[in-house]
Protein backbone atom coordinates (compact mmCIF):
# COMPACT_ATOMS: atom_id res chain seq x y z
CA UNK A 1 0.00 0.00 0.00
CA UNK A 2 1.66 3.79 -0.65
CA UNK A 3 -0.26 6.68 -1.31
CA UNK A 4 1.16 9.07 -3.75
CA UNK A 5 0.68 13.07 -3.09
CA UNK A 6 -2.30 13.81 -2.47
CA UNK A 7 -3.09 11.05 -5.20
CA UNK A 8 -5.04 7.20 -4.68
CA UNK A 9 -4.20 5.17 -2.62
CA UNK A 10 -2.26 2.00 -4.24
CA UNK A 11 -3.46 -1.32 -2.92
CA UNK A 12 -2.69 -5.01 -3.59
CA UNK A 13 -5.21 -7.16 -6.11
CA UNK A 14 -5.65 -10.21 -4.18
CA UNK A 15 -6.27 -13.40 -6.64
CA UNK A 16 -9.54 -14.42 -6.00
CA UNK A 17 -12.14 -15.99 -8.57
CA UNK A 18 -15.42 -17.68 -8.38
CA UNK A 19 -17.61 -17.90 -5.08
CA UNK A 20 -14.99 -15.41 -3.60
CA UNK A 21 -14.33 -12.99 -5.94
CA UNK A 22 -18.23 -12.64 -5.84
CA UNK A 23 -18.41 -12.40 -2.14
CA UNK A 24 -15.20 -10.00 -1.98
CA UNK A 25 -17.31 -7.97 -4.64
CA UNK A 26 -20.42 -7.56 -2.46
CA UNK A 27 -18.75 -7.33 0.54
CA UNK A 28 -16.66 -4.48 -0.96
CA UNK A 29 -19.71 -2.82 -2.29
CA UNK A 30 -20.69 -2.83 0.91
CA UNK A 31 -17.82 -1.04 2.77
CA UNK A 32 -18.98 2.36 4.13
CA UNK A 33 -18.26 5.90 3.44
CA UNK A 34 -16.47 6.48 6.76
CA UNK A 35 -14.76 4.01 8.72
CA UNK A 36 -13.45 4.78 12.30
CA UNK A 37 -14.29 8.51 11.75
CA UNK A 38 -11.98 8.89 8.70
CA UNK A 39 -13.99 9.67 5.18
CA UNK A 40 -13.10 7.00 2.17
CA UNK A 41 -10.34 8.14 -0.27
CA UNK A 42 -9.70 6.88 -3.92
CA UNK A 43 -7.64 3.71 -4.38
CA UNK A 44 -5.89 2.45 -7.35
CA UNK A 45 -6.76 0.12 -9.26
CA UNK A 46 -10.33 1.53 -8.50
CA UNK A 47 -12.20 -1.52 -8.96
CA UNK A 48 -10.06 -3.61 -6.07
CA UNK A 49 -12.06 -5.20 -3.69
CA UNK A 50 -10.87 -3.06 -1.18
CA UNK A 51 -11.06 0.74 0.20
CA UNK A 52 -8.77 3.04 2.34
CA UNK A 53 -10.31 5.59 4.65
CA UNK A 54 -8.21 8.55 5.78
CA UNK A 55 -4.20 9.88 5.54
CA UNK A 56 -2.26 7.70 6.54
CA UNK A 57 -4.64 5.48 4.89
CA UNK A 58 -6.24 2.24 6.72
CA UNK A 59 -6.79 0.16 3.89
CA UNK A 60 -9.68 -2.48 3.92
CA UNK A 61 -9.39 -5.18 1.74
CA UNK A 62 -10.62 -8.35 0.96
CA UNK A 63 -9.53 -12.03 -0.54
CA UNK A 64 -5.91 -11.75 1.54
CA UNK A 65 -4.19 -15.00 1.99
CA UNK A 66 -3.82 -16.92 5.39
CA UNK A 67 -2.19 -13.86 7.99
CA UNK A 68 1.76 -14.68 8.98
CA UNK A 69 1.81 -16.54 12.50
CA UNK A 70 -2.21 -18.24 12.06
CA UNK A 71 -2.78 -21.67 12.92
CA UNK A 72 -4.38 -23.71 15.28
CA UNK A 73 -4.94 -22.12 18.65
CA UNK A 74 -4.31 -18.58 17.20
CA UNK A 75 -5.75 -15.84 19.86
CA UNK A 76 -8.21 -13.59 18.75
CA UNK A 77 -10.47 -10.73 19.41
CA UNK A 78 -13.85 -11.06 19.58
CA UNK A 79 -15.80 -7.90 17.76
CA UNK A 80 -19.76 -7.73 17.55
CA UNK A 81 -19.50 -12.30 17.07
CA UNK A 82 -16.57 -11.89 14.45
CA UNK A 83 -13.45 -13.03 15.29
CA UNK A 84 -9.99 -10.83 14.37
CA UNK A 85 -6.59 -11.90 14.50
CA UNK A 86 -4.00 -9.72 15.51
CA UNK A 87 0.17 -11.13 15.28
CA UNK A 88 0.98 -11.11 19.26
CA UNK A 89 3.94 -9.08 18.30
CA UNK A 90 2.36 -6.09 16.50
CA UNK A 91 0.15 -5.99 20.12
CA UNK A 92 2.97 -4.44 22.39
CA UNK A 93 4.79 -2.67 19.51
CA UNK A 94 2.96 0.95 19.30
CA UNK A 95 5.34 2.43 16.46
CA UNK A 96 4.43 -1.18 13.75
CA UNK A 97 1.75 -0.64 11.66
CA UNK A 98 -1.63 -3.01 12.56
CA UNK A 99 -2.77 -6.15 10.42
CA UNK A 100 -5.96 -7.19 11.40
CA UNK A 101 -7.65 -10.11 9.77
CA UNK A 102 -11.20 -11.78 9.69
CA UNK A 103 -9.20 -15.52 9.72
CA UNK A 104 -11.67 -17.61 10.43
CA UNK A 105 -13.73 -16.39 7.46
CA UNK A 106 -13.64 -16.79 3.67
CA UNK A 107 -12.53 -14.92 1.55
CA UNK A 108 -10.85 -12.89 4.42
CA UNK A 109 -10.86 -9.29 5.18
CA UNK A 110 -7.65 -7.17 6.17
CA UNK A 111 -7.47 -4.34 7.81
CA UNK A 112 -4.29 -2.32 7.81
CA UNK A 113 -4.17 0.40 10.30
CA UNK A 114 -0.61 2.39 10.08
CA UNK A 115 0.92 3.01 12.85
CA UNK A 116 0.03 6.95 13.21
CA UNK A 117 -3.80 5.40 13.06
CA UNK A 118 -3.10 2.90 16.35
CA UNK A 119 -6.91 2.72 18.58
CA UNK A 120 -8.55 3.17 15.54
CA UNK A 121 -8.59 -0.57 14.89
CA UNK A 122 -11.55 -1.58 17.80
CA UNK A 123 -13.89 1.41 15.55
CA UNK A 124 -12.91 -0.15 12.30
CA UNK A 125 -13.24 -4.29 13.29
CA UNK A 126 -17.04 -3.40 15.05
CA UNK A 127 -18.09 -1.37 11.94
CA UNK A 128 -17.06 -4.34 9.77
CA UNK A 129 -18.05 -7.25 11.70
CA UNK A 130 -21.62 -7.06 10.22
CA UNK A 131 -20.70 -6.92 6.85
CA UNK A 132 -18.05 -10.33 7.32
CA UNK A 133 -21.15 -11.96 8.88
CA UNK A 134 -23.26 -10.79 5.72
CA UNK A 135 -20.95 -11.81 2.67
CA UNK A 136 -18.19 -14.05 4.06
CA UNK A 137 -18.51 -17.70 4.87
CA UNK A 138 -17.27 -18.55 8.67
CA UNK A 139 -14.69 -21.41 8.14
CA UNK A 140 -13.86 -22.31 12.36
CA UNK A 141 -14.03 -20.40 15.41
CA UNK A 142 -10.87 -19.31 17.74
CA UNK A 143 -10.22 -20.12 20.42
CA UNK A 144 -11.00 -17.45 23.34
Amino acid sequence: MSTACGGPVEVDVPDVDGEDAAACAAFADALPDTLADEERVEIEPSDAPAAAYGDPAIVVTCGVGEPEGFGPGAQCELVSGVPWYIPSEQYDDLDADLVVTSAWHAPRVQILVPADARGLESGAMARLSPLVEEHLRETGTCDL
